[in-house]
Parts: C-alpha cells; sequence; structure tokens
C-alpha cells in the first residue's frame, strides 16, 4: 500500500498522500465548498483507514450523500485503486503507483497467440455491464459497433474502442481508436499490461476489474478477498457446529414436551 493518493480530477487541488493508518477528510474553513485533511475525528466527513488488507472508506454518523462509483455509502465499504468517492459533491479518485503507458517492445505489435483462458475474466462493477464477466479465452473487443464483445452504446464513444487479449499469462489492452484513452486504476492510459485487481473505465461510467484468481498475487488480489474467504470459514464452521446442534436440541424438546405431559397427565386433578 505504497504511494496511496487521492486525487481530485474536477478541483485545482493538489494530491493528498495516505499512508498506513486514518486520514480523515472534512469541510475546509477557509474555502467554500472545499474538503481537506482535518485533525479531529469529530470534524471528519469521511475517513480513509490504510492497513495491510487494503484501504477502507468509513462514513461518519449522520452524514448521507457520500458515494463509491456511483453507488450509496452509509457506513464503510472497501476500496479499489481507480474508484471514484463524492463527498460533498466532490470528487476524490483512489490512486496509486502510476500505471505504465505503454506497451514492452515484445508486445507492442505482437498479435494475440491464442493463449486464451477462461479463468481470466473482465467483471463489470459498474455501469452497464455491472455483474457480468466476460471471459478472455479470446480477444475482447469494446467500442460502440454492434458487433463489439462489449458494447457501450453512446453516441460519442469509438466504434472500436479498445481490445483486451492473453499473451501468455499477461492481459494486455490495446487501444483502437479511441478518443481519450482508457482509465487504469484511475490514470489515463491508451496502452498498457494489467495485472489481477486492477480496474478499467471505459467512458468514465462502464467499470471493470480483471480477475485471475489462479495467479492473482497477494499485493495485486482484490482488496476484500481476504476477508470474503473469512467469512466462508466461519460460516462453514457455523454449518458444522449447527450439525452437532440440531439432535441435541430436537431430543431436549422432547424431553421438555414429555415433562409437560406427564404433569398434566400425573399431577392433581
Amino acid at each position: 500500500m505504497n504511494e496511496l493518493r487521492l486525487r481530485f480530477p474536477s478541483h485545482d487541488h493538489p494530491d493528498i498522500p495516505i499512508g498506513m493508518g486514518v486520514h480523515g477528510i472534512g469541510r475546509d474553513p477557509y474555502h467554500d465548498r472545499a474538503i481537506g485533511v482535518v485533525e479531529s475525528a469529530q470534524d471528519s466527513l469521511v475517513q480513509f483507514c490504510v492497513d495491510r488488507r487494503g484501504v477502507w472508506l468509513a462514513v461518519a454518523d449522520g452524514i448521507r450523500g457520500v458515494h463509491v462509483n456511483g453507488r450509496p455509502v452509509l457506513h464503510m465499504t472497501m476500496l479499489r485503486l481507480g474508484d471514484s468517492v463524492h463527498v460533498e459533491g466532490i470528487e476524490m479518485v483512489l490512486v496509486g503507483p502510476g500505471v505504465v503507458d505503454g506497451l514492452p517492445r515484445e508486445l507492442a505489435s505482437a498479435p494475440a497467440d491464442g493463449s486464451g483462458n477462461l479463468r481470466v475474466v473482465l467483471r463489470g462493477v459498474g455501469g452497464q455491464y455491472h455483474g457480468r464477466c466476460f471471459t478472455l479465452d479470446r480477444p475482447r473487443v469494446v467500442g460502440r459497433l454492434e458487433q463489439s464483445d462489449i458494447r457501450i452504446d453512446d453516441p460519442a464513444f469509438a466504434d472500436r474502442h479498445a481490445r483486451l487479449e492473453l499473451h501468455g499469462d499477461r492481459v494486455v489492452l490495446r487501444d483502437l481508436g479511441s478518443y481519450e484513452g482508457s482509465v487504469v486504476n484511475g490514470e489515463r492510459v491508451r496502452e498498457t499490461v494489467l495485472s489481477p485487481g486492477d480496474q478499467i473505465v471505459f467512458d468514465a461510467y462502464h467499470r471493470f476489474v480483471i480477475e485471475a484468481p489462479s495467479r492473482a498475487p497477494a499485493a495485486q488480489a482484490e482488496p476484500n478477498a481476504p476477508n470474503r474467504q473469512a467469512a466462508d470459514a466461519v460460516q462453514a464452521r457455523g454449518s458444522a457446529g449447527s450439525g452437532w446442534r440440531l439432535p441435541w436440541l430436537l431430543l431436549a424438546a422432547a424431553l421438555l414436551a414429555a415433562a409437560i405431559a406427564a404433569l398434566f397427565w400425573f399431577g392433581p386433578k
């Protein structure tokens, strides 16, 4: 979690570095409709909490109107690089080390080698394709044309915007003539090599995450994966325990019913 920063795309505000620990963001008393770092938790509208698991966004009690990628957040959520956070109508984007805009020489003009993999997927996390997955068993074209694998029907969007393809164990994003390129982890690029966990945004609203479960390195894995694994483990333990508890509960209920029946039958008339 080195070199994490909060960037303000629509405001003349320097990036705010956030290292390990808790960072409160609140209203700036010296500027109208501005926010900045605050020292007191009581003055915080939101807090960015950075630990070894990732970055958490915590919303102060009673605060409304906080959104992440257009979705309201009432209490707490975990963030990815490239997530857009709106507080008081001001946008902040979580960015990390700069994404390399360009491809290595061996990939610059190399055609897709046909090494598709059904386990490498592009998962929609925002916009029209939220919740859908596209496997990279073959190159996937993003564009406005009907024959595009991922079609974005917007008059301002390029007919053929970009292509995602596999080269061995590397996912390559190639520009096909877009107007402004694509956004990867909050940085605008045209061509780059993607890693599991990277977030790609097309046309400002359509968000996708690269997922490759079998190969995702610990530093690049989706940040809430450990928490999901822990939740699954707790659920598994709870299920196993409930299997043992159920017969005892049934036996206790049967004994209690028998005792009540005996009381009514043999008790004083």
